[in-house]
């Protein structure tokens, strides 16, 4: 039985705080707290004036699909042509449909723990069985390719890869990546790699999974979108890039689900694309100026511990020595939101028990206001 979205709910039971007249202070969003950069938003203005507003082809507009390409090769060493490029409903929508094509009932998909909730379920639409891998801060939230090539079976057909990872921030060394791509290669897997928090890295050069080489790439999609990298969540626009085959199988897929993505927002990631990269890089020097005031926060607060993620734009303290007074990581987030007005989400939704996933996505007054309340929330509760 498929469960509602945990992050989503939260989100809107603080906003019905907020509308209430609570000051609430938000940890719990999974998007960028930035306008989306002006160029792209006229892009779209012109685009309904100039009408382009009806169907487009079902894999994206050529225009947008030459713009993903041109992305890859220049920012991921990657060679993938438009027709291998589909444009979808937002990257989740990508995971879905790569999922849908790649696994029969009874496949096993590898799963490394914590991952986005999201990924559990979409293994079971597709009738697959989820393997789950479960690291810890003892490995920074990476796997081994020890701990894969274990989990491997005559039935594994995928991996999901998420590097930067959404909730613990971690990125899969290339070294890592290189022993994953090489089991892959050996025992016939795909790697779905989602790689949607990709430009927001931190002293950190980014490495794609298909750039490993051309028969790791044979055997990898490639997921991105705008929605993180250019704050474009709303507009719903992601792709997969992958072998033609594959490719024409995801939009025969599309074909008969949602037909195109809207075309409006289309014309807006085009924009997006091809912008400089100015827009990008103020944006992830202020999520890791964020980052670090929030780790620092959260280290003086008595019985956290806190690693200092490597991308994207959460922290993923363990909060074990706190939980004298709960049962649960659940039942600490719920009471930091009544008691305290902060808004954070349970680490045991992705699989990461223990642990709170705090979002930085806010402003640095917020994230001084948010963590202050969360100490006296603990302090009072361990009284």
């Amino acid at each position: 039985m498929l469960e509602p979205s945990p992050t989503l709910a939260m989100t809107a039971k603080a906003r019905r705080m907020k509308i209430e007249g609570i000051d609430v202070v938000s940890f719990a969003a999974g998007e960028p707290d930035f306008n989306t950069p002006l160029p792209v938003c006229e892009a779209a203005e012109r685009a309904i004036h100039d009408g382009q507003t009806k169907y487009t082809a079902t894999a994206g507009i050529l225009a947008l699909r030459e713009a993903i390409s041109r992305k890859l090769a220049r920012e991921n060493n990657l060679d993938y042509g438009p027709d291998q490029v589909v444009v979808t409903c937002g990257a989740k929508h990508a995971v879905f449909s790569a999922l849908q094509i790649l696994v029969d009932p009874g496949d096993e998909v590898i799963l490394i723990a914590p991952f986005w909730m999201t990924y559990v379920d979409q293994v079971r639409l597709a009738g697959g069985i989820p393997v789950i891998i479960q690291t810890g801060s003892d490995t920074g939230f990476s796997p081994t390719v020890e701990q894969i090539a274990g989990a491997i079976t005559a039935r594994t057909k995928a991996i999901v890869l998420n590097s930067p990872c959404n909730p613990t921030g971690a990125i899969i060394e290339k070294e890592t990546l290189a022993g994953i791509g090489d089991l892959a290669l050996r025992h016939g897997f795909w790697i779905v790699a989602d790689e949607i928090y990709e430009r927001l890295t931190y002293g950190h050069a980014y490495q794609s999974a298909a750039a490993l080489g051309a028969e790791v790439a044979a055997q990898t999609i490639t997921i991105g979108g705008v929605s993180k990298t250019y704050s474009m969540t709303g507009w719903r626009i992601g792709f997969a890039a992958a072998p033609l085959h594959v490719a024409k199988a995801l939009c025969n897929l599309q074909d008969q689900v949602t037909s195109n993505a809207n075309s409006i927002a289309q014309a807006a990631a085009t924009a997006a694309y091809d912008l400089p990269d100015e827009f990008v890089t103020k944006m992830r020097n202020e999520f890791r100026d964020r980052r670090d005031l929030m780790v620092g926060l959260l280290r003086n607060i008595p019985g956290l511990a806190c690693e200092t993620p490597e991308g994207a734009f959460y922290v993923f303290p363990d909060v074990r020595a706190c939980l004298s007074r709960f049962s649960t990581d659940a039942q600490l987030a719920d009471y930091l939101l009544d008691a305290a007005h902060v808004a954070t989400m349970p680490g045991s939704v992705f699989h990461g028990p223990g642990h709170l996933r705090l979002s930085y996505a806010a402003s640095r007054q917020d994230i001084e206001r948010g963590v202050a309340r969360i100490g006296d929330a603990l302090a009072q509760a361990t009284r």
